[in-house]
């Protein structure tokens, strides 16, 4: 478990780790610097399977690989700071793995919730076995990175997070690791993956044109170098702002309650603060007329996009 100014949350986020039906295993939290009150919350559970590393501030990449040289077990179960994993998660991951020793990951579905813990609707992967996720588009994500367990030495063996993919280091990861062995999606939602305006996770239209060409090269090709990290790095810089992340924040909720789980109402209520927070951005006023649209309408709009 990675951990930046995670405070909010991560108390939360540690009891549901510690509440698994599965009890042997140990959590690596690997404090990346935080300035709030994260080292003093994880200190205060007293669980001797909590083994807590600090490091200065370097990335989620640095604080994950960090995790990866430090971890004792052959099994790296991926959980984020601001998540919550249901009870039977590393019971049922763990049993996947040791019962199909040719696999190397197996991720699952997850529910998403605001941040304040409401539901905002369950994700389903578009592929699920082996097979399926080999034949994905190189642009489709395949796993939600909080829900993956993996072997640690097939990611050792791939060079660990590419420090140069900037908030797409695990999708990066994946291109490499479905070449060292087989991969699955449980079906059945085993963690609840939080949206937040401060959380990393962006509708990436907001990251712009730039950003994502440079992203899905770097996919294509299977490596990033230093020059073209370098500017993904500038762009995620420029856009660290209290306006773009609640803009981008309420952008996805919109969506979401529009595409995902049918609410118009609540897909108006985000849509009032997507417009709130950014008036001159159009999408808003964009969302807002689909958001008038009965749900077969958007339904084919969304096949479309």
């Amino acid at each position: 478990m990675p951990a930046y100014n995670a405070a909010k949350y991560i108390s939360e986020a540690i009891a549901s780790v510690l509440d698994q039906t599965f009890t042997d295993f140990e959590l690596l939290i690997i404090n990346d610097g935080s300035t709030d009150e994260t080292e003093t919350i994880i200190r205060s559970f007293k669980d001797e399977r909590i083994r807590l590393i600090n490091q200065t501030n370097q990335g989620v990449s640095a604080a994950l690989n960090m995790g990866l040289m430090n971890a004792n077990a052959e099994l790296i179960a991926r959980f984020d700071a601001d998540d919550i994993c249901l009870p039977d998660r590393l019971r049922k991951q763990h049993d996947f793995m040791t019962t199909h020793p040719g696999y190397v990951l197996v991720g699952t579905d997850a529910a998403y919730i605001d941040k304040d813990g409401n539901p905002v609707f369950s994700f389903e992967y578009p592929a699920y076995t082996d097979e399926s996720i080999q034949a994905l588009p190189v642009e489709v994500c395949p796993f939600s990175h909080t829900t993956v367990i993996y072997r640690k030495q097939a990611v050792i063996s791939c060079g660990m997070y590419d420090m140069n993919a900037h908030s797409f280091e695990d999708h990066l990861l994946w291109q490499q690791l479905i070449k060292r062995g087989k991969v699955h999606n449980l079906k059945e939602v085993l963690v609840k993956v939080r949206f937040s305006p401060d959380s990393f996770t962006m509708d990436e239209r907001w990251r712009g044109s730039r950003f994502r060409k440079l992203k899905y090269e770097a996919l294509r090709n299977g490596f990033i170098d230093k020059k073209n990290g370098d500017e993904i790095r500038r762009i995620l810089d420029r856009q660290d702002t209290s306006r773009i992340k609640k803009g981008s924040y309420y952008s996805l909720l919109s969506k979401k309650y529009l595409f995902n789980n049918y609410n118009p109402a609540k897909a108006r209520k985000n849509i009032h603060e997507l417009i709130r927070s950014n008036p001159m951005r159009l999408q808003g006023y964009g969302l807002f007329a689909l958001s008038l649209l009965p749900e077969r309408w958007l339904k084919t709009v969304y096949k479309i996009r």
